[in-house]
């Protein structure tokens, strides 16, 4: 089933993206951008969504931490 923005999929416990042409990704990451938007607003939005993309990919092969080692990531880097 795809969310109501066309882009996620969850198929039998896996997410999937909406397959999307470069150029498509390009063009929907500026339409949401607003008017005064900087170059660097644009590759901030783009990484971002790639980052996601890498992120359920590595769910979907498996790849995940426990919440417990995760908080106790957060707390070590909080104590430096």
């Amino acid at each position: 089933m795809w969310t109501a923005q066309g882009q996620l999929a969850i198929v039998q416990g896996k997410y999937y993206e909406n397959p999307m042409t470069t150029k498509d990704i390009l063009l929907k990451v500026a339409e949401k951008l607003p008017p005064d938007a900087t170059p660097a607003d644009a590759m901030y939005e783009l990484e971002f969504r790639q980052a996601v993309e890498q992120g359920l990919e590595s769910l979907n092969e498996g790849k995940v931490i426990p919440i417990e080692q995760v908080k106790a990531k957060i707390k070590e880097w909080a104590e430096k």
